[in-house]
């Protein structure tokens, strides 16, 4: 949702709320899917280097 033309902070924070709570749920992850199945996978990697 597009808020930027909304100054106020608090008038921005109900209008994105009230979109949050109408958004359809999202669906659940299959218990046969892998947990992190969808992070991007690490190949190779120099000593002392950090993961992600």
């Amino acid at each position: 949702m597009n808020t930027k033309k909304v100054t106020d902070k608090a008038e921005r924070k109900k209008l994105k709320r009230a979109k949050r709570k109408a958004a359809p749920a999202k669906a659940k992850r299959a218990s046969d899917v892998a947990r992190g199945s969808q992070k991007r996978k690490v190949k190779k990697m120099a000593k002392g280097q950090r993961k992600r």
